[in-house]
């Protein structure tokens, strides 16, 4: 897929990965839409991005309104070929805590947003792309999810969190399988420990202690660096049914 071809609709749009991945497409010519719950930082996102970005409200728990929106996505860009989810929360908590048990209620609100809303989210658009017109080697639209290198070595404090990222890699084959005879591709990518608003307001001495969990480059990843893995995805069409770890060789300690 041609990066100046692209319409792509992006959950989590309006700040972090999402934001990024808006800004270096809309460098290379895309449409985009932003797809976020944050109006203050949708509408700054659009501001900054220029008159090929628009702002829609979106809960991506919600079925009717992912829906709507994705149909508006498509309805206003004239199309729609690329759906990337990067919408999430982290979900922390101990199952055992100082507390007592974690609240079962917290536990299905990270499965609820991070597993059941890219799969909400990937659904309603491919049920818009398998439509479009064919392209190279008959393709007709990509769906690109984001993981985390937690769901392969989740943490003390990330059994929910892990679940639902683990649950998005293992989606990722049988959808692909499932969708590639309407000529859409699914790939998944799993950042490690990135420089997010999520990261941002950590302590020197954390952030430290993090960036030494990665052999090298020894820092955390920058959102420009999973732009660039979601362009190298797009653009090579044999990418498909996998999930890509992008975290300097990272691997997660118990704690």
């Amino acid at each position: 897929m041609q990066l100046a071809q692209v319409k792509a609709a992006i959950t989590g749009g309006a700040s972090g990965l999402g934001y990024a991945v808006a800004e270096r497409l809309i460098a290379e010519g895309a449409l985009v839409s932003l797809l976020d719950v944050q109006d203050d930082k949708g509408a700054a996102a659009v501001a900054a991005l220029g008159e090929r970005a628009r702002y829609l409200r979106t809960d991506v728990t919600s079925e009717d309104g992912v829906a709507g929106s994705m149909t508006a996505a498509r309805n206003a860009m004239d199309g729609l070929n690329a759906v990337i989810s990067c919408a999430g929360i982290l979900g922390a908590g101990r199952v055992l805590g100082r507390q007592g048990p974690m609240p079962l209620s917290q536990f299905e609100t990270t499965i609820r947003v991070n597993l059941v809303g890219t799969f909400n989210v990937a659904k309603a658009g491919a049920q818009l792309m398998q439509t479009n017109v064919t392209g190279g080697d008959g393709e007709r639209g990509m769906i690109i999810n984001t993981a985390s290198i937690a769901a392969f070595e989740g943490q003390i404090g990330q059994a929910a969190y892990s679940a639902s990222k683990g649950g998005v890699v293992g989606m990722t084959l049988p959808m692909a399988r499932e969708l590639a005879r309407f000529g859409i591709r699914v790939m998944t990518i799993a950042p490690g420990i990135f420089m997010t608003p999520m990261a941002g307001g950590m302590p020197d001495d954390v952030k430290a202690s993090l960036e030494a969990m990665v052999p090298f480059p020894a820092r955390l990843g920058e959102p420009a660096e999973f732009a660039d893995a979601v362009c190298f995805v797009l653009r090579n069409r044999y990418m498909n049914g996998t999930t890509l770890r992008l975290d300097g060789a990272a691997r997660m300690p118990a704690k």
